[in-house]
């Protein structure tokens, strides 16, 4: 996981091909002007998921984690907390699409808005879509970037 703020997006230059290709993107797209919906960047290689986003508390809610794609999400209005674990869990439901659930607790948590992101990596245990200082909507882009196998 790496959570910091879009003007030191450059620093994970490097890390993985897929990743600099949304880098750059983002480095050269304003990300209020994306619509709503998925914008197509390098195919099935980075996309961005842009939606309007109701908040929830934490309570109740299940971490989730992918296996192929690293989600960078960052809001675009309003402001979402986020919670992020190492501590695996039992399985919640079934793994579809690209997607499963754990009973994990967060033990580490953040907050985006105002110009900060974070990058969950495959298998980390993050919750998105945290209610946040009494914000209940968001407007967020999810970059989705495939890691190499």
């Amino acid at each position: 996981m790496i959570c910091d703020t879009l003007q030191h997006l450059t620093r994970y230059k490097g890390l993985c091909k897929n990743l600099d290709t949304a880098i750059d993107y983002l480095l050269t797209h304003d990300p209020a002007s994306l619509p709503l919906g998925r914008t197509e960047v390098d195919g099935e290689e980075v996309f961005i998921n842009t939606m309007d986003a109701t908040l929830h508390s934490d309570h109740g809610y299940h971490p989730e984690y992918h296996k192929k794609y690293a989600d960078l999400q960052l809001d675009i209005t309003g402001s979402e907390g986020w919670g992020f674990t190492t501590n695996p869990g039992r399985e919640i439901g079934d793994f579809t699409g690209d997607c499963g659930f754990q009973d994990s607790a967060s033990v580490v948590t953040g907050t985006l808005g105002e110009g900060r992101f974070v990058l969950f990596f495959p298998t980390e245990l993050h919750k998105p879509g945290l209610v946040q200082h009494g914000c209940v909507g968001v407007r967020k882009a999810v970059v989705k970037i495939r890691m190499e196998d």
